[in-house]
């Protein structure tokens, strides 16, 4: 299989920042045999090699000097079912946000709290997406990829990706070696509302319902209103990880700061907001250049408009210490940086 090799290749419609950055080369990849072909062809053996799907989890800093491989493999299907969930497949170029709807609209419920997260469904294990009450890794059954070096069809299942809060084998070990190809997606047939989230339990209740299209319609409510569209004003979403820390630490924290705010975990350790330190050390709406902290929700960075992947990452730098100074709490970003 020949794949055409595109040449001076625009990524601007490929990063939800709207960098204007270009790659060397580009390849466009709609099926796992172009991508097992990959590592056969002798035009880009030596190349460095970006796998990009939307482009809604990555900062681009520069021209990239190799082949950017544009994953739009496509396609959704019920693959099985026993008596306690059905399993569906869909491929890594799918549109996450289209995915969540298709499934719900074929009666398929459980991942109405993830709707409207931007991005493709390959890039969903990478980042172990999660918002309100629900991880991606919670729902998830297996995937395939290809081996970029070798060409080999690899499956992993739960335990081979590794996944953490925001986290996975993809982002660690396994970065920039594997081309995610499809995911399958273990949906339960005795469905129950994640709905404790203050925010979506108003949209619920001025509904006055709350079946998964209810839930479904009041993620895209709460989300449309705190955070904004990257179509209109760049940006990758939250850019920084909610962090954990001990009760030890969170108790030195509320005694200094009471109105600090926080979610208890399993384990006993407590998320912190990373949006409500942010915005307590008085970095929303400010910026650096283009690149700027979102008015409305602290925990975004946006581009105002010609901002580059280096200011975005010097406004990132100086939050970071700003935070680690006053709270004694150390932000990690959320996006991969090239």
């Amino acid at each position: 299989m020949s794949l055409q090799l595109l040449t001076d290749f625009p990524l601007l419609p490929h990063n939800t920042f709207g960098f204007d950055v270009r790659a060397r080369h580009a390849m466009r990849i709609d099926s796992v045999d172009a991508a097992a072909s990959l590592a056969r062809d002798a035009r880009i053996a030596n190349l460095p090699q970006l796998v990009l799907g939307g482009g809604s989890n990555v900062v681009l800093t520069r021209d990239f000097d190799g082949v950017a491989l544009i994953v739009g493999i496509a396609g959704k299907r019920v693959i099985g079912e026993d008596d306690d969930a059905w399993l569906v497949e869909a491929g890594a170029g799918e549109n996450w946000h289209d995915f969540v709807a298709w499934t719900l609209a074929h009666g398929m419920p459980g991942l109405e709290n993830l709707a409207l997260i931007p991005g493709t469904v390959g890039a969903a294990p990478i980042q172990n997406i999660g918002a309100y009450g629900l991880e991606m890794g919670e729902r998830f059954e297996r995937l395939s990829a290809v081996e970029l070096a070798t060409g080999e069809r690899v499956d992993f299942d739960r335990a081979a990706c590794a996944f953490g809060y925001r986290d996975s084998f993809f982002k660690r070990a396994g970065r920039g070696r594997f081309m995610i190809t499809s995911v399958v997606f273990r949906l339960p047939k005795a469905w129950t509302p994640r709905a404790d989230y203050a925010d979506v339990a108003r949209a619920l209740e001025g509904a006055g319902k709350c079946d998964a299209k209810a839930v479904f319609d009041a993620v895209v409510a709460v989300r449309r209103a705190k955070l904004p569209d990257w179509t209109v004003l760049g940006n990758a979403g939250s850019f920084f990880k909610n962090p954990v820390v001990s009760a030890l630490a969170f108790e030195t924290l509320k005694a200094r700061e009471p109105g600090v705010v926080s979610y208890p975990q399993h384990d006993g350790q407590v998320k912190l907001a990373a949006g409500w330190l942010i915005d307590r050390c008085g970095w929303k709406g400010r910026g650096i250049g283009g690149a700027a902290v979102h008015d409305r929700q602290a925990l975004v960075l946006v581009n105002r408009g010609g901002a580059t992947g280096a200011q975005v990452l010097e406004l990132a730098e100086a939050i970071k210490r700003d935070v680690l100074a006053r709270f004694d709490v150390e932000l990690e970003m959320e996006p991969v940086c090239l």
